[in-house]
Protein backbone atom coordinates (compact mmCIF):
# COMPACT_ATOMS: atom_id res chain seq x y z
CA UNK A 1 0.00 0.00 0.00
CA UNK A 2 1.23 3.13 -1.17
CA UNK A 3 2.22 5.78 1.80
CA UNK A 4 -0.20 8.78 2.50
CA UNK A 5 1.93 12.03 1.68
CA UNK A 6 3.62 13.27 4.72
CA UNK A 7 6.31 15.59 5.34
CA UNK A 8 8.18 16.61 8.63
CA UNK A 9 7.43 19.64 10.70
CA UNK A 10 11.23 20.69 11.38
CA UNK A 11 13.15 20.12 8.09
CA UNK A 12 11.54 19.34 4.56
CA UNK A 13 12.42 15.41 4.37
CA UNK A 14 9.15 13.75 3.11
CA UNK A 15 7.70 9.99 2.26
CA UNK A 16 9.92 10.36 -1.34
CA UNK A 17 11.97 8.55 1.14
CA UNK A 18 10.38 5.43 1.51
CA UNK A 19 11.82 4.74 4.72
CA UNK A 20 11.18 7.62 6.68
CA UNK A 21 9.57 7.48 10.48
CA UNK A 22 7.97 10.43 12.06
CA UNK A 23 7.15 10.77 15.75
CA UNK A 24 4.18 11.67 17.88
CA UNK A 25 4.83 15.00 17.57
CA UNK A 26 5.71 14.97 13.30
CA UNK A 27 9.46 15.19 13.49
CA UNK A 28 11.32 12.69 10.89
CA UNK A 29 13.67 10.22 11.72
CA UNK A 30 16.45 12.30 9.86
CA UNK A 31 16.14 15.35 12.23
CA UNK A 32 16.91 13.42 15.03
CA UNK A 33 19.59 11.39 14.05
CA UNK A 34 20.85 14.97 13.01
CA UNK A 35 20.98 16.03 16.55
CA UNK A 36 22.42 12.52 17.39
CA UNK A 37 25.77 12.92 14.88
CA UNK A 38 26.06 16.63 16.05
CA UNK A 39 26.38 15.82 19.78
CA UNK A 40 28.63 13.56 18.97
CA UNK A 41 30.83 14.47 16.16
CA UNK A 42 30.35 18.26 16.45
CA UNK A 43 33.29 20.26 18.08
CA UNK A 44 32.61 24.03 17.56
CA UNK A 45 33.49 26.91 19.29
CA UNK A 46 36.38 26.89 22.03
CA UNK A 47 36.49 23.12 22.44
CA UNK A 48 36.64 22.62 18.76
CA UNK A 49 39.34 24.99 18.33
CA UNK A 50 41.29 23.42 21.26
CA UNK A 51 40.88 19.79 19.77
CA UNK A 52 41.44 21.53 16.54
CA UNK A 53 44.78 22.48 17.42
CA UNK A 54 45.47 18.93 19.01
CA UNK A 55 44.59 17.42 15.71
CA UNK A 56 46.88 19.82 13.72
CA UNK A 57 49.79 19.44 16.07
CA UNK A 58 49.74 15.45 15.53
CA UNK A 59 49.39 16.09 11.84
CA UNK A 60 52.53 18.35 11.88
CA UNK A 61 54.35 16.41 14.34
CA UNK A 62 54.00 13.27 12.54
CA UNK A 63 54.78 14.45 8.83
CA UNK A 64 58.11 15.61 10.00
CA UNK A 65 60.51 15.13 7.60
CA UNK A 66 58.05 14.25 4.98
CA UNK A 67 57.21 16.27 1.61
CA UNK A 68 53.58 16.07 2.97
CA UNK A 69 51.80 15.94 6.55
CA UNK A 70 48.08 15.27 4.78
CA UNK A 71 46.48 14.67 2.06
CA UNK A 72 43.02 16.38 0.54
CA UNK A 73 40.56 15.61 -2.65
CA UNK A 74 39.87 18.79 -4.72
CA UNK A 75 36.90 18.70 -6.69
CA UNK A 76 36.52 22.67 -7.00
CA UNK A 77 33.31 22.39 -4.77
CA UNK A 78 32.77 23.96 -1.84
CA UNK A 79 33.73 21.66 0.95
CA UNK A 80 36.88 20.91 -0.72
CA UNK A 81 37.92 24.06 -1.64
CA UNK A 82 36.73 25.83 1.68
CA UNK A 83 38.98 22.85 3.24
CA UNK A 84 41.84 23.49 1.69
CA UNK A 85 42.39 26.86 2.16
CA UNK A 86 41.62 25.90 6.35
CA UNK A 87 44.23 23.64 6.12
CA UNK A 88 46.56 26.48 4.66
CA UNK A 89 45.24 28.49 7.41
CA UNK A 90 46.37 26.22 10.15
CA UNK A 91 50.21 25.63 8.38
CA UNK A 92 49.77 22.13 6.94
CA UNK A 93 51.07 20.84 3.75
CA UNK A 94 48.20 18.80 2.22
CA UNK A 95 49.36 17.19 -1.16
CA UNK A 96 45.89 17.80 -3.26
CA UNK A 97 44.62 15.20 -5.64
CA UNK A 98 42.05 15.49 -7.81
CA UNK A 99 40.64 12.62 -10.10
CA UNK A 100 39.52 13.98 -13.88
CA UNK A 101 36.72 11.29 -14.85
CA UNK A 102 35.90 13.11 -17.91
CA UNK A 103 32.31 15.41 -16.52
CA UNK A 104 34.48 18.30 -15.12
CA UNK A 105 32.94 21.54 -16.39
CA UNK A 106 34.94 24.86 -16.79
CA UNK A 107 33.61 26.28 -13.56
CA UNK A 108 35.30 23.24 -11.42
CA UNK A 109 38.57 23.08 -13.86
CA UNK A 110 38.89 27.15 -13.06
CA UNK A 111 38.09 26.96 -9.56
CA UNK A 112 40.63 24.04 -8.95
CA UNK A 113 43.47 26.10 -10.98
CA UNK A 114 42.62 28.89 -9.21
CA UNK A 115 42.98 27.70 -5.25
CA UNK A 116 45.62 25.64 -6.47
CA UNK A 117 48.05 28.58 -7.61
CA UNK A 118 46.37 31.08 -4.67
CA UNK A 119 47.18 28.26 -2.10
CA UNK A 120 50.53 27.23 -3.57
CA UNK A 121 49.76 23.75 -3.29
CA UNK A 122 51.10 20.77 -5.20
CA UNK A 123 48.29 19.07 -7.32
CA UNK A 124 48.22 15.68 -8.43
CA UNK A 125 45.58 14.85 -11.37
CA UNK A 126 44.49 10.91 -11.77
CA UNK A 127 43.17 10.36 -15.11
CA UNK A 128 40.62 7.81 -15.51
CA UNK A 129 40.48 5.59 -18.40
CA UNK A 130 37.27 7.08 -20.14
CA UNK A 131 36.16 4.22 -22.45
CA UNK A 132 36.37 2.07 -19.18
CA UNK A 133 34.80 4.63 -16.70
CA UNK A 134 31.96 4.98 -19.50
CA UNK A 135 31.35 0.85 -20.01
CA UNK A 136 31.20 1.11 -16.21
CA UNK A 137 28.40 4.05 -16.49
CA UNK A 138 26.31 2.37 -19.01
CA UNK A 139 26.38 -0.67 -16.81
CA UNK A 140 24.97 0.77 -13.98
CA UNK A 141 22.31 2.48 -16.29
CA UNK A 142 21.46 -0.64 -17.90
CA UNK A 143 21.13 -2.40 -14.63
CA UNK A 144 18.77 0.37 -13.48
CA UNK A 145 20.12 0.96 -9.74
CA UNK A 146 20.12 4.34 -8.08
CA UNK A 147 23.41 5.12 -7.07
CA UNK A 148 25.56 5.71 -10.24
CA UNK A 149 28.01 7.70 -8.35
CA UNK A 150 28.88 4.87 -6.38
CA UNK A 151 31.69 4.66 -9.36
CA UNK A 152 33.17 7.97 -8.92
CA UNK A 153 32.78 7.80 -5.13
CA UNK A 154 34.80 4.70 -5.30
CA UNK A 155 37.83 5.36 -7.38
CA UNK A 156 38.10 8.65 -5.76
CA UNK A 157 39.27 6.47 -2.48
CA UNK A 158 40.97 4.14 -4.05
CA UNK A 159 43.22 6.76 -5.30
CA UNK A 160 43.59 8.84 -2.54
CA UNK A 161 44.75 5.30 -0.60
CA UNK A 162 47.13 4.64 -3.20
CA UNK A 163 49.17 8.33 -3.41
CA UNK A 164 48.58 8.21 0.59
CA UNK A 165 51.00 5.03 0.42
CA UNK A 166 53.16 5.71 -2.05
CA UNK A 167 54.03 9.25 -0.20
CA UNK A 168 53.70 7.75 3.69
CA UNK A 169 51.03 10.51 3.87
CA UNK A 170 49.34 9.31 7.66
CA UNK A 171 46.07 12.05 7.18
CA UNK A 172 43.58 12.78 4.76
CA UNK A 173 41.60 15.59 5.19
CA UNK A 174 38.18 14.58 4.59
CA UNK A 175 35.61 17.48 3.42
CA UNK A 176 32.54 15.72 4.59
CA UNK A 177 30.85 17.16 7.17
CA UNK A 178 28.15 17.01 9.59
CA UNK A 179 26.16 20.62 9.39
CA UNK A 180 26.02 19.69 5.27
CA UNK A 181 25.70 16.90 4.81
CA UNK A 182 24.19 14.64 7.48
CA UNK A 183 20.77 13.83 6.50
CA UNK A 184 20.80 11.06 3.55
CA UNK A 185 18.45 8.12 3.01
CA UNK A 186 19.86 5.06 2.76
CA UNK A 187 17.61 4.38 -0.06
CA UNK A 188 18.91 7.05 -1.97
CA UNK A 189 22.53 5.68 -2.62
CA UNK A 190 24.76 2.46 -1.59
CA UNK A 191 27.51 1.48 0.09
CA UNK A 192 30.42 3.66 -1.88
CA UNK A 193 32.90 0.44 -1.13
CA UNK A 194 30.76 -2.23 -2.51
CA UNK A 195 32.95 -3.72 -5.26
CA UNK A 196 31.59 -6.85 -5.09
CA UNK A 197 28.34 -5.08 -6.15
CA UNK A 198 29.93 -3.45 -9.02
CA UNK A 199 31.76 -6.13 -10.61
CA UNK A 200 28.91 -7.90 -10.26
CA UNK A 201 26.74 -5.55 -12.44
CA UNK A 202 29.22 -4.83 -15.04
CA UNK A 203 29.82 -8.27 -15.21
CA UNK A 204 26.31 -8.66 -16.31
CA UNK A 205 25.91 -5.31 -18.41
CA UNK A 206 29.39 -4.20 -19.08
CA UNK A 207 31.15 -4.77 -23.03
CA UNK A 208 35.23 -4.35 -21.64
CA UNK A 209 37.17 -6.04 -19.68
CA UNK A 210 38.43 -3.63 -16.78
CA UNK A 211 42.33 -2.81 -16.75
CA UNK A 212 43.13 0.31 -15.49
CA UNK A 213 40.08 1.97 -13.45
CA UNK A 214 40.66 1.96 -9.85
CA UNK A 215 38.54 0.53 -7.34
CA UNK A 216 38.55 -0.40 -4.09
CA UNK A 217 36.76 -3.32 -1.91
CA UNK A 218 35.11 -3.10 0.72
CA UNK A 219 37.72 -5.41 3.16
CA UNK A 220 40.52 -3.13 2.11
CA UNK A 221 38.94 -0.18 3.15
CA UNK A 222 38.32 -2.05 6.80
CA UNK A 223 41.50 -2.74 6.84
CA UNK A 224 43.01 0.87 6.09
CA UNK A 225 40.64 2.28 8.65
CA UNK A 226 41.09 -0.14 11.78
CA UNK A 227 44.86 -0.31 11.04
CA UNK A 228 45.15 3.20 11.08
CA UNK A 229 47.54 3.18 7.99
CA UNK A 230 45.55 6.13 6.66
CA UNK A 231 43.36 8.00 9.33
CA UNK A 232 40.53 10.22 7.86
CA UNK A 233 40.53 13.67 9.88
CA UNK A 234 36.91 15.63 8.89
CA UNK A 235 38.26 19.17 9.65
CA UNK A 236 35.17 20.98 9.20
CA UNK A 237 33.30 19.02 12.00
CA UNK A 238 35.90 21.11 13.78
CA UNK A 239 34.86 24.20 12.76
CA UNK A 240 31.72 26.43 13.36
CA UNK A 241 31.38 25.69 8.92
CA UNK A 242 28.21 27.75 7.19
CA UNK A 243 28.08 27.31 3.76
CA UNK A 244 26.95 30.51 2.81
CA UNK A 245 29.92 32.05 4.46
CA UNK A 246 32.25 29.76 3.16
CA UNK A 247 30.84 30.23 -0.18
CA UNK A 248 31.47 34.09 0.12
CA UNK A 249 34.86 33.58 1.84
CA UNK A 250 35.87 31.76 -1.51
CA UNK A 251 34.61 34.22 -3.68
CA UNK A 252 36.58 37.19 -1.78
CA UNK A 253 39.73 35.20 -1.43
CA UNK A 254 40.59 32.94 -4.23
CA UNK A 255 38.34 33.79 -7.14
CA UNK A 256 35.81 30.90 -6.80
CA UNK A 257 32.59 30.86 -8.75
CA UNK A 258 29.47 29.03 -7.72
CA UNK A 259 27.97 26.76 -10.12
CA UNK A 260 24.52 26.10 -8.79
CA UNK A 261 24.19 23.10 -6.60
CA UNK A 262 25.57 20.87 -4.49
CA UNK A 263 28.45 18.37 -6.34
CA UNK A 264 27.42 20.59 -9.43
CA UNK A 265 31.01 20.90 -10.47
CA UNK A 266 30.47 17.52 -12.30
CA UNK A 267 28.28 17.97 -15.53
CA UNK A 268 27.47 14.38 -14.95
CA UNK A 269 26.77 14.75 -11.27
CA UNK A 270 24.32 17.67 -12.14
CA UNK A 271 22.40 15.89 -14.92
CA UNK A 272 22.35 12.69 -12.63
CA UNK A 273 20.56 15.07 -9.58
CA UNK A 274 18.40 17.02 -11.20
CA UNK A 275 17.19 14.91 -13.96
CA UNK A 276 17.64 11.45 -13.84
CA UNK A 277 17.27 10.70 -9.66
CA UNK A 278 13.96 13.17 -10.26
CA UNK A 279 12.58 11.77 -13.40
CA UNK A 280 13.69 7.86 -13.05
CA UNK A 281 13.45 7.24 -9.20
CA UNK A 282 11.54 10.19 -7.77
CA UNK A 283 14.57 11.43 -5.56
CA UNK A 284 15.48 15.01 -5.29
CA UNK A 285 18.22 15.19 -3.25
CA UNK A 286 17.85 18.92 -2.51
CA UNK A 287 15.54 17.76 0.36
CA UNK A 288 18.48 16.43 1.84
CA UNK A 289 21.15 18.72 1.40
CA UNK A 290 18.69 21.70 2.17
CA UNK A 291 17.15 19.79 5.52
CA UNK A 292 21.00 19.35 6.89
CA UNK A 293 21.63 23.42 6.71
CA UNK A 294 17.66 23.24 8.50
CA UNK A 295 18.97 21.19 11.53
CA UNK A 296 22.36 23.24 11.19
CA UNK A 297 20.39 26.24 11.38
CA UNK A 298 21.96 28.00 8.28
CA UNK A 299 18.82 28.16 6.96
CA UNK A 300 14.95 28.54 7.77
CA UNK A 301 12.53 25.73 6.89
CA UNK A 302 10.60 28.35 5.27
CA UNK A 303 13.62 29.79 2.91
CA UNK A 304 13.99 25.62 2.09
CA UNK A 305 10.68 25.29 1.28
CA UNK A 306 10.92 28.15 -1.19
CA UNK A 307 14.38 27.39 -2.51
CA UNK A 308 12.43 23.87 -3.70
CA UNK A 309 10.35 25.95 -5.86
CA UNK A 310 12.75 26.78 -7.80
CA UNK A 311 12.83 24.27 -11.33
CA UNK A 312 15.81 21.54 -10.76
CA UNK A 313 16.73 23.01 -14.77
CA UNK A 314 15.84 25.59 -17.11
CA UNK A 315 14.93 23.98 -20.14
CA UNK A 316 17.72 25.43 -22.31
CA UNK A 317 20.02 24.44 -19.94
CA UNK A 318 18.46 20.89 -19.60
CA UNK A 319 18.12 20.53 -23.47
CA UNK A 320 21.97 20.97 -23.56
CA UNK A 321 23.30 19.25 -20.58
CA UNK A 322 20.81 15.96 -21.75
CA UNK A 323 22.14 16.11 -25.49
CA UNK A 324 25.79 16.52 -24.11
CA UNK A 325 26.03 13.81 -21.32
CA UNK A 326 23.86 11.33 -23.82
CA UNK A 327 25.96 11.92 -27.04
CA UNK A 328 28.69 11.30 -24.48
CA UNK A 329 28.06 8.05 -22.87
CA UNK A 330 27.47 6.49 -26.36
CA UNK A 331 23.60 6.47 -26.38
CA UNK A 332 21.17 7.91 -29.08
CA UNK A 333 18.47 9.49 -27.47
CA UNK A 334 15.95 6.37 -27.89
CA UNK A 335 18.11 4.68 -26.55
CA UNK A 336 18.56 6.86 -23.66
CA UNK A 337 14.47 6.71 -23.06
CA UNK A 338 14.16 3.20 -22.95
CA UNK A 339 16.92 2.98 -20.09
CA UNK A 340 14.73 5.60 -17.90
CA UNK A 341 11.79 3.68 -18.32
CA UNK A 342 13.42 0.28 -17.17
CA UNK A 343 11.53 -0.65 -13.67
CA UNK A 344 13.95 0.40 -10.95
CA UNK A 345 16.17 -2.21 -9.30
CA UNK A 346 17.35 -2.64 -5.90
CA UNK A 347 21.20 -2.87 -6.01
CA UNK A 348 20.57 -5.87 -3.49
CA UNK A 349 19.09 -7.45 -6.61
CA UNK A 350 22.30 -8.19 -7.61
CA UNK A 351 25.16 -9.50 -5.73
CA UNK A 352 26.46 -7.25 -2.85
CA UNK A 353 28.62 -6.91 0.28
CA UNK A 354 25.76 -5.37 2.10
CA UNK A 355 24.84 -8.27 4.29
CA UNK A 356 28.67 -8.37 5.69
CA UNK A 357 29.03 -5.21 6.14
CA UNK A 358 25.97 -4.88 7.81
CA UNK A 359 26.70 -8.16 10.42
CA UNK A 360 30.40 -6.03 10.86
CA UNK A 361 28.75 -3.00 11.70
CA UNK A 362 26.61 -4.40 14.44
CA UNK A 363 29.68 -6.50 15.90
CA UNK A 364 31.69 -3.10 15.94
CA UNK A 365 28.84 -1.77 17.83
CA UNK A 366 28.62 -4.39 20.08
CA UNK A 367 32.23 -3.83 21.41
CA UNK A 368 31.16 -0.06 21.20
CA UNK A 369 34.56 0.35 18.52
CA UNK A 370 34.28 3.90 16.54
CA UNK A 371 32.33 3.44 12.64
Amino acid sequence: MTKAYRICIQCIMDTTDADIEFDEQGVCNHCRKYDELAAKGLSCGAEGERRLQQLVEKVKSDGKGKEYDCIIGLSGGVDSSYLACQAKRLGLRPLAIHMDNGWNSELAVKNIENIVKKLDLDLFTYVLDWEEFRDLQIAFFKASVIDIEMLTDNAITSIVYKIAREKKIKYFLDGQNITTEAIMPKSWVHLKSDLKNIKAIHQRFGMRKIISFPLIALWRKLFYKYSRILQPICLLNYMNYNKPEAISFLEKEVGWKYYGGKHYESIFTKFYQAYVLPVKFNVDKRRAHLSSLICSGQITREQALKEMEIDLYLPEQLKWDQEYVIKKLGFTMEEFEQIMNIPVKSHLDYPSSVPIYEMIVRVAESLHLTW
